[in-house]
């Protein structure tokens, strides 16, 4: 038979044909094999079929054979990555805050590829938390890329820094001027991604969430602060700087001051309602896991968040601070003193 227009094509077509449309449970026959490639404007014969099947297995795809009745089928046996693993994978990136919701769906959508089209949908079915709080700012995807470049390349980067308002707006701190600094490292602490810099202004390591920084470019400039760096322990860093729920979960009303809008976004994700309360305030409605830990979470803001409803989660909150309290009276401090000194 004449070679037809394609024919240098054909092994590809036919090793992404079995990637594709063939497991274990889907063996695809040579008679399909030879519609797709038809489809595509390349004829077939069953010989060859076989004989390109048998040059895929010399080149390290895992094509079996087994019998189905009358005919043979043939599907990929392994892959590069297996489907719990691309399960975990999709999972990675679901669950992970900095990635926006847009480009966690693109991404996906990449990982399925490496799945057959009926393991891809089992991936799909696997993607159960869509509605996770997940960052707003699109290019943090391409700022982790320039946080790497700067810090392969030994180069200072400039950035701008921002905060939400109330109006869930941007507001660049130092009236959007720039920070340089000297990326060292990048760490993931409590749902966030932070880049960890050598500030030379401060002579400090200072850490910056990432997906608030802005107009990220590498300077013409060497890092500085090395030495700073190496003598930092990274793990009690993170531990120290860094620092979060579980319990029965309720809808409650919280009250905080103005400035601490951002945090209650990071929180409590972008959908939030947020509603003045005065000039300095404002309320938040949200379901939440009343628990220790979410009742910590409130403390760290002091005076300048409130548990305002329900009143049996505000009563829990109540006795919860005044446990604590309990613990700082000035005759428990001195037990507190006394025991540990008869220890010693």
């Amino acid at each position: 038979m004449p070679r037809s227009p394609g024919q240098k094509l054909k092994l590809l077509y036919l090793m992404d044909y079995l990637l594709q449309y063939s497991d274990e449970d889907h063996p695809v026959t040579v008679k399909q094999i030879i519609a797709h490639l038809d489809a595509h404007n390349i004829r077939a014969e069953r010989k060859s079929v076989y004989d390109d099947i048998e040059a895929l297995r010399d080149y390290g795809l895992d094509v079996e054979q087994v019998a189905d009745g009358q005919y043979y089928g043939y599907y990929v046996a392994s892959r590069r990555f297996e489907l719990p693993e691309l399960k975990l994978l999709v999972d990675s990136v679901q669950c992970s805050r900095f990635i926006t919701q847009r480009k966690t769906n693109a991404l996906i959508r990449k990982i399925e590829t490496l799945a057959s089209c009926y393991d891809a949908q089992r991936l799909q079915r696997q993607v159960y938390v869509a509605g996770r709080v997940k960052t707003m700012n699109e290019s943090i995807y391409y700022n982790v890329d320039a946080i790497h470049a700067g810090i392969s390349e030994n180069r200072q980067i400039r950035f701008r820094y921002f905060e939400y308002t109330v109006k869930k707006e941007r507001r660049f701190r130092r009236d959007g001027a720039y920070y340089v600094v000297s990326p060292y490292a990048l760490t993931w602490s409590d749902d966030n991604y932070y880049m960890v810099a050598y500030d030379a202004a401060t002579k400090s390591i200072r850490h910056y969430r990432v997906d608030k920084m802005a107009n990220i470019s590498a300077t013409g400039e060497p890092r500085d602060g090395a030495e700073t760096y190496r003598a930092l322990d990274m793990a009690a860093y993170s531990r120290k700087v860094f620092g979060m729920f579980s319990g029965e979960e309720q809808h409650v009303r919280l009250r905080f001051t103005n400035h601490l809008v951002g945090a209650v976004i990071d929180r409590l994700g972008q959908d939030v309602s947020i509603i003045p309360d005065g000039d300095e305030h404002f309320t938040v409605g949200a379901e939440v896991a009343v628990s220790p830990q979410f009742f910590a979470w409130l403390c760290g803001f002091g005076a300048e968040a409130q548990l305002i409803a329900p009143p049996d989660a505000v009563e829990r909150m109540r006795r919860h601070v005044g446990e604590i309290a309990e613990l700082y009276r000035r005759d428990g401090q001195a037990a507190g003193v006394s025991r540990e000194a008869s220890d010693d």
